[in-house]
């Protein structure tokens, strides 16, 4: 008899207290193996896949794709002992997905992003009755029966059969997707993808929405709202006036609702001050299209300009270490930090996310410059780790990329300063007394004037844009 083992969904670690389902990765009756990852669930700081850690069969999971579920509550339910999958197949059929071990548990701390074991491959038993295992057909050895007793009456959802004419779980990928169904509220379950195997790309839900506008379908808010008693209004409504539109409501969770809570803080318990500059970046730029040019066709990644900002952030740190630390409010202390860790804005599909170049004072502009380009592409893909998204003591913040010369960046709390970059682009420029066309940038900083005043915020930024400007200055301090 088969011992019945329920997974919960595991302290992520970094104070989340909650967390969205993405995506299954396994159904009811698939094999899995210790720590093999079983769902993708969202946080307010990455996407992350979960590991198992028994190994069994799944009789049953909780929490349908785009439903939020605190820290503690049930994912789903192993059945241990239900198959022997090492002894049941030697080898692998060529239609057959190579299954993984099973055991009684991993042992390993599911706290962050995971394990990290390798991801294991799986075989499909498909269940002939609640808390029951099939036999696997070229298996040897027969499947035992699974206990119901342990397992929960009523899991929330179960991939199993058809769901509204559908087989298995909701085609749906992108956390865009199920964002925009669930706000007008389009049940995922009636469409038929457009995309590879029947994927649910935005389109699909767009034309949804379409439909349900033409065909006048009122929602459960609207027809709340339709129940509830009318307030006289003050003007006067004209014959046939088109209805006034209802206010669309958009829940501050997520990376929306961390990003929010964080700027609020910072702006309740940070006294900020900004101060900028203007700086004639055009010798930097020379100086890139030298690193590059020098490089080779073949030489490597090139070096960016956000590389660059970069170093001389880490150069402007060691001469100004005050803006490289953080204040503890309950011991009224400011604390100074022994090394930096950059963090820069990456604009993704999720929102904004603030990536971490780790011991960025230890890298020159090369070594940074492809650490941003990491982490870039990991933000892209919603793979950053919380780890990889906090921890961070010095922000810079590169918002000419939207076309922008200048702003106020509002500081990464618990930080202490943010160095914010507008874009650069030929402007009319007073150089070596006469009127040229210079590649001009503005530089704004942002600092907590508890940890220092503006004459060393103010020698900070220019020994920044002295920098921009003569990047032989950087030469004293490589």
């Amino acid at each position: 008899m088969a011992q019945v083992l329920e997974f919960k969904l595991p302290d992520l670690g970094e104070g989340l207290t909650e967390a969205e389902i993405v995506r299954w990765l396994v159904e009811v009756g698939d094999v899995v193996a210790i720590d093999q990852p079983v769902v993708e669930v969202e946080t307010a700081k990455a996407m992350v896949e979960v590991p198992c850690p028994y190994g069994g069969v799944v009789t049953a999971r909780f929490g349908e794709e785009g439903s939020e579920l605190p820290v503690g509550a049930p994912l789903l339910t192993v059945a241990v002992g239900a198959t022997d999958v090492s002894s049941a197949s030697p080898e692998p059929s060529a239609d057959e997905e190579p299954s993984a071990g099973s055991g009684s548990g991993s042992g390993n701390v599911l706290v962050g992003y995971g394990t990290g074991a390798p991801a294991a491959r799986r075989r499909r038993i498909r269940p002939t009755g609640v808390g029951a295992a099939a036999p696997v057909a070229a298996a040897p050895a027969p499947v035992a029966a699974v206990d119901p007793a342990p397992v929960r009456p009523a899991p929330v959802a179960v991939a199993v059969g058809e769901v509204n004419g559908r087989q298995g779980p909701v085609a749906v990928v992108s956390p865009l997707v199920r964002r925009l169904a669930r706000q007008h509220e389009i049940d995922l379950r009636q469409l038929t993808g457009s995309g590879p195997d029947g994927l649910i790309l935005r389109a699909d839900v767009d034309s949804a929405i379409r439909r349900a506008g033409e065909t006048g379908s009122v929602t459960e808010a609207e027809a709340r709202t339709a129940s509830e008693p009318v307030v006289a209004e003050t003007s006067t409504v004209q014959v046939g006036a088109a209805a006034p539109a209802t206010a669309e409501r958009i829940p501050l969770r997520g990376v929306r609702g961390a990003v929010a809570d964080k700027l609020s803080r910072s702006r309740s318990e940070i006294p900020d001050a900004t101060c900028w500059v203007d700086a004639d970046a055009t010798e930097l730029m020379a100086a890139r299209a030298a690193m590059n040019a020098a490089s080779g066709p073949s030489g490597g990644p090139k070096v960016s300009v956000l590389a660059l900002l970069a170093r001389i952030c880490t150069a402007a740190l060691a001469r100004y270490p005050e803006l490289n630390s953080t204040v503890d409010t309950a011991a009224r202390e400011i604390v100074r930090l022994p090394g930096v860790h950059l963090g820069f804005a990456a604009q993704t599909e999720r929102g904004l996310v603030v990536p971490v170049v780790r011991d960025a004072h230890t890298r020159n502009a090369e070594s940074i410059g492809a650490e941003i380009a990491r982490l870039t592409e990991l933000a892209r893909t919603g793979k950053l780790s919380p780890a990889q998204l906090t921890g961070g003591t010095f922000t810079l913040n590169n918002y000419g990329v939207f076309g922008v010369d200048g702003s106020t960046p509002i500081i990464n709390h618990p930080e202490a300063a943010m160095l914010g970059v507008g874009r650069i682009m030929p402007k009319p420029w007073v150089h070596q007394g006469e009127l040229a066309v210079r590649q001009v940038v503005q530089l704004s900083l942002t600092f907590d004037h508890r940890v220092c005043d503006g004459g060393t915020a103010g020698g900070f930024l220019r020994y920044v844009a002295d920098c921009v400007e003569q990047p032989a200055v950087l030469l004293r301090t490589l």
